[in-house]
């Protein structure tokens, strides 16, 4: 399980540096939505890579598929459209910590109904805790 853990720590650390230098390419090209439209062209040829070295089968399973679940792909875009629209002016520190927060407040609700079908984890006082505390932290960081 820490080798799961290690990689997802990597997978955060990029967040953030996802949303500079894509920020940084919208400013430079005058255009965060052709900034953003080049990151997810090169983020389909990678994964276009790994799916073909990890076995294609699967894309014949699409079409079976619920619709409801590529509403993730809407999301995605819309994290990375209003991350590069949004970090050049606001910062890419606040933009990403109300991103966490997002996420954290998701996160709580999806494993506290199982939505998706997630491993159902009720929400508690720590947890609750937890959000509040990484609320507070947001807040005190946009007063600095």
């Amino acid at each position: 399980m820490a080798h799961y853990a290690a990689i997802m720590l990597l997978a955060g650390i990029g967040i953030p540096l996802l949303a500079a230098l894509n920020a940084a390419l919208g400013v430079r090209i005058g255009s965060p939505a052709a900034a953003a439209t080049v990151l997810f062209a090169v983020a389909f040829l990678t994964c276009a890579v790994v799916m073909v070295l990890t076995g294609p089968q699967a894309l014949a399973k699409v079409a079976s598929a619920p619709r409801h679940l590529f509403l993730a792909g809407v999301l995605i875009a819309f994290y990375v459209l209003t991350i590069t629209y949004i970090a050049p002016t606001f910062g890419v520190g606040n933009a990403v910590f109300f991103v966490l927060l997002g996420q954290l407040i998701s996160t709580a609700a999806i494993d506290h109904f199982g939505l998706f079908g997630a491993r159902v984890t009720p929400m508690d006082a720590t947890r609750a805790f937890g959000i509040a505390l990484m609320a507070a932290g947001v807040f005190v960081t946009q007063k600095a």
